[in-house]
C-alpha cells in the first residue's frame, strides 16, 4: 500500500475509533431497534411508504408512476459502496462507470458523463448542477447505513420537481435521528476499495429531540486503461454531518441536517495545447489533481393544520468548490420551497406551492486557462415557481385521476409551463393499472449560454473545403475546435406518454412494469459554423442550437419472488430504443438490460448475496477518436457478498465485485480523458453496532 493510501487509511480509521471510544463514555443510551426489511414479504415491500410521486405518503404500489424503491436493506446486501452503483438495481437506470472516479447515470436515454435530464435530490436538496447540466456523482455521497431509501421515478417529474426532471426523478432520503440511536462504526479494505472508514452516532436530546453525527472517509485505487497502463485516477473523499429532529408542538416538527466535505481526486487529460510535438500533436496528456469541496444546511419544519391538511416550508444554502486544471469554479445556492397540502371534501386531494431558489457561480483562471472560458466570470441566476396538482377520486378507492401543471421562470429561457395528467385504476386489490402523459422542459446551463470550450487542435482541415482559401495541403494550419454558447438557446422539452401495471399474485410473488413513448423537441445541436482565420490558426466554432426532435420507446419490468424460506428473487430488466443520436453528438443507448440478484439466508447468522447483471453493447460519443465514435462491448459482471454475524452486533463480511473477468469498458467520457476499464474487486467490511 502507498503512502497515500497508507496516510488516509490511518487519518480516518483514526477518526472512528476516537468517535466511538469518546460516544462509548455517554450513559443511558443504547442502540435503537432498526427497521429489519429481511422479514419483510413482498406484499409488505409494495406497501413500502413513498413520497417523491405525489410529494404525500402513499403507497409504492399506489403510485400512478413507474417508480423503484432501493431500501436500507438493498444497499447492505448489495456491497456497494457509492450512491450510482446502487442505481444498477433500477429498472430502466443505466449506470456506467467511467473511471475510478467518474460515473454516467442516466434514465431512459442515451447517457453520458453530464447526463442533462436526470433530476438528483438528497433529503430535498438538488445535487443537479446548472453550470454544466448534470451531477458530479464523485462528491455525492452519505453514509449508507444511514439512507433509509433511494426513490427513483423513470420519467416525468417536473409537475411537482421543476425544470430538469425529465428523464427520472432520483430522491436519496435518509432516517430520522430518532431510528439510528446509538452507534456505528464500519471499516474495511481491499484492492480498489483500499480503505474506507465510518462512524455514526444518535441520540436523545431532550424530551422528543433525536440526533446524530457522521463522519466517513475512504481511499479508492486506480483503474487501468486497456493496455494495462496505470490511469492514474485515484481519490480519495472525508466527510461528516449531523441531523436532528424535532417534535416541537403535537402539530409541529422540525428537521436541520448539515453536511460538509472535502476531496482530493485525480485524473490524467488529454487537453488543447498550441505547442506541436510528433508525439501528441496539438496536445498535452495533464495529471491534474482536482481539489473538490463544500458544504450545505437544510432546514424543514412541518406544521399540521388538520387531521387533512398541513404544510412544509424548506430552505437550504449549499456551497460547493471545485479547482480543476481547465476550469476553477466556486457556487453559492440558496433554495426556499414552500408546500400545502390539503383535502377539498371526500374527493379531492390538492398540493400547491411555491420555490425561490438563487444561484450564484464564480468561475476563475485555471491553470489552463485556454481550454474553457465563461462569459461573464460570475453570475447569479434566479428561479421562481408555483405549483398546483389535485388527485380527485372518480370512482371510491377504485378510480383516481391526478391532474396538475408547474409554472416556472428562470434566466435563461423565461416562463416555462410543465402540465401532467395520471390516472390509476386499481382493478383489484392485487391488480393495479396507471396511464400518464406530461411534459418537461430541461432549461439552458452556463456552459451553453456564456460558456467557450476548446475541444481539440488539429493540423488536418479534412472537414474543409478543398476550394477554400485556407486550405494548404503542403503547409495545413492549426484548426482550434470550440463549442461556443448562444444566448438564445432555449430549452430542451418533452412529451411523455406512459403505462404501467403492477400485480401481487401472492404475499411472495409480485410484478411492476411500465412502458414509455418520449417524444423531444428542440434537443441541443451544436452546429458547425464557417472557419475562420485568426492569425496563424484556423478557429472552427460550434454554436449550441435547438434543433434535434427524437424520440424513444421501451418497456421496464421488476419481478420479485420469495421463492423459500431461504431464497429471495429479484429481476429487473429493460429495453430502449431510440433516435437520440440523429443530431450524431451523442451516442447510442444499450437496448437491454437485466439484473438478477439473489438473497441467500444460509443459517440465521450466514448470508451468501449473489448479483449477476448484463448490458448491452453501445456506442459513446468521443471527441478524441478519429470518427467521434467509440465502440464499448456488452458485458456480464457478478457482485458476490457473504456476511457472518458472530454475535448480533458484529458484521463481518466479504465482498467480489466484477468477478467474472479482469477488467472491461463500461464508458467513455466525451472529450479530456481516455477510455478506462473497471477492474476486479475485493474488499473485506466489518460493522460494529453499539
Amino acid at each position: 500500500m502507498g503512502q497515500g493510501p497508507r496516510r488516509i487509511f490511518k487519518k480516518y480509521k483514526m477518526l472512528c475509533v476516537l468517535a466511538s471510544l469518546a460516544l462509548l463514555q455517554q450513559p443511558g443510551v443504547s442502540a435503537a431497534e432498526e427497521p429489519d426489511l429481511t422479514g419483510l414479504t413482498i406484499e409488505e415491500l409494495m406497501a413500502l411508504k413513498v413520497t417523491s410521486v405525489s410529494k404525500k405518503v402513499q403507497n409504492l404500489s399506489d403510485s400512478a408512476a413507474a417508480i423503484f424503491v432501493i431500501t436500507n436493506d438493498d444497499l447492505r446486501k448489495s456491497g456497494v459502496t457509492n450512491i450510482p452503483d446502487a442505481l444498477r438495481m433500477v429498472p430502466g437506470v443505466n449506470v456506467s462507470r467511467i473511471d475510478s472516479n467518474k460515473w454516467a447515470v442516466n434514465s431512459r436515454s442515451a447517457n453520458s458523463r453530464f447526463a442533462d435530464k436526470l433530476l438528483v435530490m438528497i433529503d430535498g436538496r438538488s445535487v443537479y448542477t446548472p453550470s454544466f447540466s448534470g451531477v458530479y456523482w464523485e462528491v455525492q455521497d452519505v453514509m449508507l447505513e444511514d439512507v433509509d431509501r433511494i426513490e427513483v421515478i423513470r420519467g416525468p417529474g417536473a409537475t411537482l420537481w421543476g425544470a430538469n426532471a425529465v428523464n427520472g426523478v432520483i430522491n436519496i432520503i435518509t432516517r430520522h435521528a430518532a431510528e439510528t440511536l446509538g452507534g456505528l462504526v464500519a471499516l474495511g479494505g481491499g484492492n480498489q476499495e483500499q480503505a474506507f472508514a465510518g462512524a455514526r452516532y444518535g441520540a436523545s436530546l431532550g424530551e422528543n429531540t433525536y440526533g446524530r453525527f457522521y463522519a466517513k472517509g475512504f481511499s479508492r485505487d486506480v483503474f487501468n486503461y486497456p493496455t494495462g497502463e496505470d490511469a492514474h485516477d485515484d481519490w480519495d473523499m472525508a466527510r461528516g454531518g449531523f441531523r436532528i429532529d424535532s417534535s416541537l408542538t403535537a402539530k409541529d416538527s422540525l428537521s436541520v441536517h448539515g453536511d460538509l466535505y472535502t476531496g482530493k481526486i485525480n485524473q490524467q487529460m488529454d487537453l488543447a495545447s498550441y505547442g506541436w510535438s510528433p508525439s501528441d500533436g496539438f496536445s498535452s496528456f495533464v495529471h491534474d489533481k482536482t481539489d473538490v469541496s463544500g458544504r450545505n444546511m437544510v432546514a424543514l419544519w412541518e406544521h399540521v393544520l388538520s387531521a387533512g391538511s398541513r404544510f412544509t416550508l424548506q430552505a437550504y444554502y449549499d456551497r460547493t468548490e471545485r479547482n480543476e486544471a481547465f476550469v476553477k469554479e466556486a457556487r453559492d445556492s440558496f433554495d426556499v420551497d414552500f408546500q400545502h397540502l390539503f383535502a377539498a371534501g371526500e374527493r379531492n386531494n390538492i398540493v400547491w406551492g411555491a420555490r425561490y431558489r438563487s444561484s450564484e457561480d464564480e468561475f476563475s483562471s485555471a491553470d489552463l486557462p485556454w481550454v474553457l472560458t465563461m462569459d461573464p466570470e460570475s453570475q447569479r441566476d434566479d428561479l421562481f415557481s408555483v405549483f398546483l396538482q389535485d388527485e380527485i377520486m372518480i370512482a371510491r378507492d377504485s378510480l383516481w385521476l391526478t391532474l396538475g401543471s408547474k409554472l416556472e421562470h428562470n434566466d435563461y429561457s423565461g416562463y416555462e409551463v410543465e402540465p401532467s395528467a395520471r390516472l390509476l385504476w386499481a382493478v383489484q386489490n392485487n391488480h393495479k393499472l396507471w396511464t400518464s402523459i406530461s411534459r418537461a422542459v430541461r432549461t439552458p446551463s452556463r456552459l451553453e449560454h456564456d460558456g467557450n470550450i476548446l475541444n481539440g487542435i488539429t493540423p488536418y482541415p479534412d472537414s474543409f473545403n478543398p476550394a477554400s482559401p485556407f486550405f494548404n495541403p503542403s503547409n495545413p494550419l492549426p484548426v482550434e475546435i470550440r463549442m461556443i454558447g448562444k444566448k438564445d438557446f432555449g430549452a430542451e422539452r418533452l412529451t411523455a406518454y406512459e403505462l404501467g401495471y403492477r400485480f401481487l399474485y401472492s404475499r411472495d410473488l409480485s410484478l411492476d412494469t411500465a412502458l414509455f413513448y418520449n417524444d423531444y423537441d428542440k434537443l441541443r445541436l451544436f452546429q458547425q459554423q464557417d472557419p475562420v482565420f485568426k492569425g496563424t490558426t484556423i478557429v472552427q466554432n460550434y454554436l449550441t442550437e435547438n434543433s434535434i426532435a427524437a424520440q424513444s420507446h421501451g418497456v421496464e419490468l421488476a419481478l420479485a419472488w420469495q421463492a423459500t424460506d431461504w431464497l429471495k428473487l429479484d429481476l429487473a430488466y429493460s429495453y430502449l430504443d431510440s433516435n437520440m443520436n440523429a443530431g450524431k453528438q451523442v451516442g447510442d443507448e444499450p437496448h437491454h438490460q437485466a439484473s438478477l440478484r439473489g438473497f441467500v439466508n444460509l443459517r440465521d447468522d450466514l448470508d451468501l448475496n449473489v448479483w449477476l447483471r448484463y448490458v448491452d453493447k453501445v456506442t459513446a460519443f468521443y471527441l478524441n477518436s478519429a470518427e467521434s465514435w467509440y465502440e464499448i462491448d456488452k458485458y456480464v459482471t457478478l457482485d458476490l457478498r457473504l456476511a457472518w454475524r458472530p454475535v448480533p452486533k458484529i458484521e463481518l463480511a466479504l465482498v467480489g465485485q466484477n468477478l467474472l473477468d479482469g477488467g472491461h469498458m463500461e464508458f467513455v467520457q466525451e472529450n479530456f480523458t481516455r477510455p478506462t476499464e473497471v477492474g476486479r474487486g475485493v474488499y473485506g467490511k466489518l460493522t460494529y453496532k453499539f
